[in-house]
């Protein structure tokens, strides 16, 4: 069994913006998979597919960015996953320019809020794709709250689709090392 969990906040007012970047991966990844079906679980929403033989579970947790880890533990611990080796995350990044993917396998949280909640709960060993949102010179809390402008987008949604065919790739037991080598491009 696999989790692959986009993080994000809840709320109409937090959609399309770049914080929500892991949210809208799993909508596309459920766009594209056919997955009609999400139900509200583990103080996240939750949907599932079988890929290949293997249960696939998608998140969204709804506890708002800085506490995703207490939804995502509950699931882990439930369903009783690895998140060295069965867990995905989805998220945005600062650090990289709007558009970019990389793939970790285990780090710090770079400063980015959802991951530091991650960790206090599950350590830092599990599988990170993240999501290039470009850098703010202003308001760190304004940028990442508010939505890519137009010429933006276009490098946006191709990163989504990038990130859900990555996801994919790293449930689909791909090596690693081949992953990173398509998909951490500079």
């Amino acid at each position: 069994m696999k989790l692959v969990v986009g993080l994000g906040n809840p709320g109409d007012k937090y959609a399309k913006t770049r914080h929500n970047v892991g949210f809208e991966v799993i909508n596309n990844l459920q766009k594209e998979l056919n997955i009609t079906m999400e139900r509200e679980k583990f103080q996240g929403l939750l949907s599932e597919k079988t890929i290949d033989g293997e249960k696939v579970l998608f998140l969204k947790p709804l506890t708002f960015m800085n506490l995703s880890g207490n939804s995502i533990v509950a699931v882990v611990n439930f369903y009783k996953i690895d998140p060295k080796k069965d867990m995905i995350v989805i998220y945005d990044d600062m650090d990289l320019p709007v558009g970019k993917l990389r793939v970790k396998e285990k780090g710090s949280s770079g400063g980015h809020n959802g991951i530091k909640s991650i960790i206090s709960h599950l350590g830092d060993e599990f599988l990170r794709i993240k999501c290039g949102i470009g850098k703010s010179k202003n308001d760190t809390i304004d940028f990442v709250l508010g939505q890519f402008d137009k010429i933006e987008q276009e490098a946006v949604d191709e990163m989504i689709k990038n990130a859900s065919k990555c996801a994919l790739d790293m449930v689909a037991d791909i090596e690693l090392g081949r992953i990173m080598q398509k998909y951490n491009k500079k």
